[in-house]
């Protein structure tokens, strides 16, 4: 019998001195109390703006979404691209140059020469020596050579702007001294 008290009495000292208070119900305590004097702080809401609706005014004028309006918007843009077109196709139609392959800032003009009494440019591209005369083409945007003189080539490119509309610019080829 003695035995069998004794694990029992072991467990029933256990079980009391588990019952008793310990550091936890302090802090539960605490954070009950900090939780009770919080108390927040919420800045009140504005009012929305009053909707104050506009009289339409412009109810003579042609609805945005009409076939008229349709209409005069495509005719416009179909003139527009005509006027495109008739500026790109004919570089289109031609048939290309070897230096229209390189973009301009890979070539490098090192001289011009008078040859048959007509300037003639010395341009380098991939260590070549390429020979360019007036109405040459150089580069990526159809750039036709209209200028050669001692010291540089002039091109007209043509480009597409940001809308996408083909516009003519002036590019330049200027002389390189001491290139490699």
């Amino acid at each position: 019998m003695k035995r069998t008290l004794l694990p029992l009495l072991l467990l029933l000292t256990a079980v009391l001195a588990g019952c008793g208070s310990s550091k936890e119900d302090d802090v539960r305590a605490w954070m009950v109390q900090e939780r009770n004097q919080t108390k927040p702080r919420v800045p009140p809401i504005q009012a929305p703006k009053q909707f104050i609706p506009e009289q339409y005014s412009n109810i003579t004028a042609i609805d945005p979404f009409s076939n008229q309006k349709l209409t005069q918007a495509l005719k416009r843009d179909s003139s527009q691209l005509a006027s495109n077109a008739a500026l790109v196709a004919p570089e289109l139609a031609r048939r290309k140059e070897a230096l229209e392959a390189y973009p301009l800032d890979t070539m490098t003009l090192v001289g011009s020469i008078i040859k048959a009494g007509q300037p003639v440019a010395l341009v380098k591209v991939d260590k070549l020596l390429y020979q360019v005369k007036l109405g040459n083409y150089l580069g990526l945007n159809f750039g036709r050579v209209t200028k050669i003189n001692e010291t540089e080539v002039v091109l007209r490119e043509i480009v597409q702007d940001a809308v996408g509309e083909w516009i003519e610019r002036v590019a330049t080829l200027q002389l390189q001294e001491g290139a490699k």
